[in-house]
C-alpha cells in the first residue's frame, strides 16, 4: 500500500495524476484473493460513471470480480497493456492501473480511505 493512494471498501485504489486525471486499479489484497488474472474488461473510454458503480470486470483462474468506480467522473483512458497481459496485475497491482477517470469533483477522493484505514478493513476481513 502507498501513502499517495486512496482506497475503497470494495478493494479499488485511486491515484491522482499530474494532469488532473486519476488512475484506478485493484488492490494487492483483491489480487491475492482472486489469484492469477486471465482477463480484464475495462470500461469504455468516454463512459460517465457514478461513484461506486460497477464499471469493469477482472477475471482470474478462480473467479470474476466487478471493479467499482471510486468516484464519479468520465473514463478518459484504459490500460492497453492489460488486454494482452492481464497478469501484469499479479506482478504489481499498484502499477497496473485498469482505467483513468477525470473526476467530476476531485475533492471526492479526499473522502476515501487512506492506507491505514484500508488496512484495518483488510485485517477485519481476515479474521
Amino acid at each position: 500500500m502507498s501513502a499517495n493512494l486512496k482506497y475503497t471498501e470494495s478493494h479499488e485504489w485511486i491515484r491522482r495524476e499530474v494532469d488532473g486525471t486519476c488512475s484506478v486499479g485493484i488492490t494487492q489484497h483483491a489480487m491475492e484473493l482472486l489469484g492469477d488474472m486471465v482477463f480484464v474488461e475495462p470500461p469504455a473510454v468516454g463512459r460517465t460513471l457514478k461513484a461506486r458503480e460497477e464499471c469493469a470486470v477482472v477475471e482470474s483462474v478462480k473467479a470474476a470480480a466487478d471493479v467499482y468506480a471510486p468516484v464519479a467522473g468520465v473514463v478518459v483512458a484504459v490500460n492497453p497493456e492489460l488486454e494482452n497481459s492481464p497478469e501484469a496485475i499479479n506482478t504489481d497491482p499498484y502499477a497496473a492501473w485498469i482505467f483513468k477517470i477525470r473526476p467530476n469533483h476531485p475533492t471526492d477522493i479526499d473522502g476515501l480511505m487512506d492506507a491505514a484505514a484500508y488496512q484495518a478493513v483488510v485485517d477485519s476481513e481476515d479474521h
